[in-house]
């Protein structure tokens, strides 16, 4: 299975946070990425930086022929489609599309001057990933770790804020 993690926490001429997920996810689907699962919409504050704006994050799960490198080539082109600009790391940004895992593969290679680590080597830190991630895959294993993801949400720091967003409006908190 593979899994992609989409987030955003900037505006863009498309629309809002929501908006921005919901075209790549369309535009993920118009080069023959067949979506299989999404979860709901999660929100965290920045990180490192909680004054900048929240982040709405999401993960699907997705059949696709192409590999790996073909694949990142497709996110990177939504991306700037969209408006993603790369300065700074941690930058504020419109769209951010991830291979969080690629038929449990671990791999490292370079691509456009990005070193990609897939599944990336910080994941177990990421609240914005594994909650979404458990949500549609609560049996995942983290292929470079070889922990189950309630062990790696069990061992996330207590002070990792998210909220997980419902279709009608109502949050949820989610409590670490």
């Amino acid at each position: 299975m593979i899994f992609i993690g989409i987030g955003s926490n900037l505006s863009s001429s498309f629309g809002d946070r929501f908006k921005n997920i919901d075209l790549s996810i369309s535009l993920l689907e118009s080069y023959q990425i067949n979506i299989i699962k999404k979860s709901s919409f999660y929100e965290t504050p920045s990180f490192p930086d909680k004054t900048k704006p929240k982040f709405i994050n999401v993960v699907i799960s997705v059949n696709t022929n192409l590999p790996p490198v073909d694949l990142m080539s497709v996110l990177i082109f939504i991306e700037e489609k969209l408006g993603r600009k790369r300065n700074k790391k941690n930058d504020p940004r419109t769209c951010d599309l991830d291979i969080i895992d690629y038929n449990s593969k671990i791999l490292d290679f370079d691509y456009q001057n990005l070193n990609l680590n897939i599944p990336h080597k910080e994941l177990s830190k990421r609240n914005f990933v594994l909650y979404p991630l458990r949500e549609i895959c609560p049996n995942w294993i983290d292929p470079r770790t070889k922990k189950n993801i309630d062990y790696l949400i069990k061992n996330l720091q207590s002070n990792n804020e998210i909220t997980k967003l419902s279709e009608n409006g109502i949050t949820n908190y989610v409590k670490q």
